[in-house]
This record gives structure tokens, C-alpha cells and sequence, in this order.
């Protein structure tokens, strides 16, 4: 019986790239911008340099951008690829879970219970696009199209991050936001924290039925 030769069986180099569609390439630059986001916050924390947080908040909308021109560019090319849907949810909890916790805790959000509720948002986002993944199908109308988002979908934090941004550009950051400081018993807690809170709980509400466009 013939035996497949081992030229064959040797995987292509960069294999997986070769997978990629326009699409998912676009994607990636969603997870850079994000990743880029968080690095640029780093920056700021280590040098204190205002532009390091401007760049930081300016990379997140094009990560918005870029998150929905992706889906468009499949469909304009009727070309995607298996890996598509997990590089967009993947590119997503970066871009719009953990680099607008990061913002918050980059302009002073940084007490036990602020960071309590930042990782209850980051957990609501990773949830919330798994339930996605989950129930596309069943959501999805003949042609593949998914016609609502239960609770609203995870870029909406955008909005998080324009708030942010305006109240950087006031010179408000720590205890200069809104609502100043608690003392919660040991703890401290920046009421202004609760942006987040409701919108993680908005993300994760199956009550909440948002159209998709």
C-alpha cells in the first residue's frame, strides 16, 4: 500500500498566515491597537508624559474602527476565514476589555475596590463575547446575518474611554474626578468606578436586546 512520502506530511512554513483573509489581517490590527493602547498607558505610568496617555486614548477608537471594517470586508469579499470569529473576540477583549480597565486605572482608578470593579468589566466583556460565540447561530437569520446583540456589545466601552478623555483633558485624574475618593471601611473607592460596573452588568443582561446594523 502506498505511504503518503514525508515532503507531504511536512507542514508549510507560516501555514496558518496563509489562512488569514483580508479580514482577519484587519482584525489584528484591532489587537494592535489595542496592545498598543496598554503599552503607551505603561509608558505614561513609568514617565508621567501626558502624550504617552493621549496616544494610549487615540489608539482606541481606530481599534474601533478597524473592529468594524473587518466584518465588512469579509462580506464585501464573501471570503472569511475559521480563525475569524476567535481573532475578532480575542482582538475585542484586548482592544475594548482590558485597555479601557487599564485607562481607568492609568488616571487613578487604583483602589482595592476600584480594581474589584475593573476586573468585574473585564470579566463581563470576556463573557459576553463567549455567549456570542456560542449562540451566533441560533441568533443568526437565513443568511448568516446576526439580527440582534443580547446585552450590549463590548466596543461600547468606547464610551468609557471618551469620558476618560475628557475628563484628562480637564486636568482631572485620581481624586480630581468626579465624585473625589471614598474611604469604604480599609478601602478606597472612586465612585466614578461605577461607569464601569454598569456597563460590564449592561454587557452580561440577557434582557438587554440591542439590532445589529
Amino acid at each position: 500500500m502506498p505511504t503518503e512520502s514525508p515532503q507531504k506530511r511536512e507542514p508549510r512554513h507560516f501555514s496558518m498566515i496563509r489562512t488569514f483573509t483580508p479580514a482577519d489581517f484587519v482584525t489584528l490590527g484591532n489587537a494592535f491597537s489595542g496592545s498598543g493602547s496598554i503599552l503607551a498607558q505603561m509608558q505614561y505610568l513609568a514617565t508621567g508624559l501626558p502624550h504617552w496617555l493621549w496616544l494610549a486614548f487615540g489608539l482606541l477608537p481606530l481599534a474601533f474602527i478597524l473592529d468594524a471594517l473587518d466584518g465588512r470586508i469579509a462580506r464585501w469579499r464573501f471570503q472569511s476565514s475559521p480563525l475569524g470569529a476567535d481573532l475578532d473576540s480575542l482582538a475585542d477583549v484586548i482592544s475594548f476589555g482590558m485597555a479601557p480597565a487599564a485607562l481607568a486605572f492609568a488616571m487613578g482608578l487604583r483602589g482595592t475596590l476600584d480594581v474589584a470593579v475593573l476586573l468585574y468589566f473585564v470579566g463581563c466583556g470576556i463573557s459576553r463575547l463567549a455567549r456570542f460565540n456560542v449562540t451566533a447561530a441560533t441568533l443568526s437569520d437565513s443568511t448568516g446575518k446576526v439580527k440582534y446583540f443580547e446585552g450590549t456589545p463590548i466596543p461600547t466601552s468606547l464610551a468609557l474611554v471618551m469620558v476618560l478623555a475628557f475628563f484628562f483633558w480637564k486636568g482631572r485624574t485620581g481624586d480630581a474626578l468626579p465624585f473625589g475618593v471614598w474611604d469604604v471601611g480599609p478601602f478606597q473607592f472612586h465612585p466614578i468606578v461605577l461607569l464601569y460596573f454598569a456597563s460590564g452588568s449592561a454587557m452580561i443582561s440577557k434582557t438587554l436586546r440591542i439590532p445589529k446594523f
